[in-house]
């Protein structure tokens, strides 16, 4: 067993440790395996993360072992790995590191990292989110088919509010869907906006799609997950792999796509092949950023007319002015 080999990174030198090391036991990928997988699709790999600072989720044993999230850079990152400063909710703040190319993918892979999570913020301006993004996460008795239901329903809402939204797949059973936007709104804004989206789904199919927190609520139905919008929560980047037994990875598609994707199709063995067919289909995304004004609109009559204002932020967050209470339905109904 190689103890280490080097990797050229776009003509940077990358040493990938312990390269033999299985990670996925079930499908017997390898360290290596992942790191060949990232150099594949690096163009895209980049194109998610670049100039945004990234918590890495790490499993040094492999997936099927003990994972951390990294928000700090640690004192071994080298010199030319960018980094930027963000400010969690409770005031404090870390530097994290900003991939600015395919060596920095691959440093943090040699660590143990599957998974990157960029905050949907630049290294220039980390207050202000440049996307909105939108989680629709199946519940019990829903699956992927149902969130691809909710997806081009939230595709003709976003046309209608004259934006454009791009879908990938999580990895798991849900889709993400991306909508650049101008860096000129705060998190508070960028996750109002979400809601109002969310809530404006739920009012065109009730049966299909919840804005409810609390999980008794929401039943067999899509929850749009309107606090990945809230300060220092992350979704899993574009490309990045999943800790699943099957190695799935985050697969960007074209909204033509949908009805007949299926998650499982894009792992560390296909996803390679698709990409030198196809390319990078997000690869337009920043050449777009779009006015988050119609739908902050969408929000003020939510709340002029119909009475709904703020939902409950995440528990680790700080009360929020205009939050309602952080309580349990089932639990509130008990409480004197």
């Amino acid at each position: 067993m190689a103890e280490a080999l080097e990797l050229d990174a776009d003509g940077r030198t990358v040493r990938l440790t312990h390269p033999d090391k299985v990670y996925f036991p079930e499908r017997g990928f390898t360290k290596l395996d992942v790191a060949r997988y990232f150099l594949a699709v690096g163009g895209g790999a980049v194109r998610a993360l670049r100039n945004r600072p990234t918590t890495l989720q790490r499993y040094p044993e492999g997936a099927a072992g003990e994972s951390f999230y990294q928000k700090r850079v640690p004192r071994e990152l080298p010199e030319w790995i960018p980094t930027a400063r963000i400010s969690f909710p409770s005031g404090r703040f870390a530097d994290e590191m900003c991939p600015d190319g395919i060596g920095a993918v691959l440093w943090a892979v040699n660590r143990g990292c599957l998974t990157f999570h960029p905050w949907p913020v630049r290294a220039a301006d980390t207050d202000h989110p440049d996307e909105l993004r939108i989680d629709l996460d199946p519940q019990p008795g829903t699956d992927f088919a149902d969130a691809v239901r909710a997806a081009l329903e939230l595709r003709q809402l976003l046309e209608e509010l004259g934006l454009r939204g791009w879908p990938k797949t999580s990895g798991g059973r849900g889709l993400h869907v991306f909508v650049p936007i101008r860096p000129e709104w705060d998190f508070v804004h960028v996750r109002r906006a979400a809601i109002a989206v969310g809530r404006e789904l739920e009012r065109r199919a009730p049966e299909r799609v919840t804005t409810a927190w609390w999980k008794e609520e929401r039943g067999e139905r899509i929850f749009v997950d309107y606090n990945q919008m809230a300060r220092d929560r992350t979704i899993a980047s574009a490309y990045s792999v999943r800790a699943f037994p099957h190695a799935p990875v985050s697969a960007p598609l074209r909204w033509e796509e949908l009805d007949s994707a299926h998650p499982r199709d894009f792992d560390l063995a296909t996803m390679p092949e698709r990409y030198a067919r196809l390319g990078d289909v997000h690869a337009d995304m920043d050449e777009h950023a779009f006015d988050l004004a119609p739908v902050l609109e969408l929000a003020d009559r939510d709340e002029r007319d119909r009475g709904q204002g703020d939902l409950p932020y995440p528990p680790e967050h700080p009360k929020m002015a205009g939050e309602p209470k952080r309580v349990q339905p089932s639990r509130a109904r008990h409480d004197p």
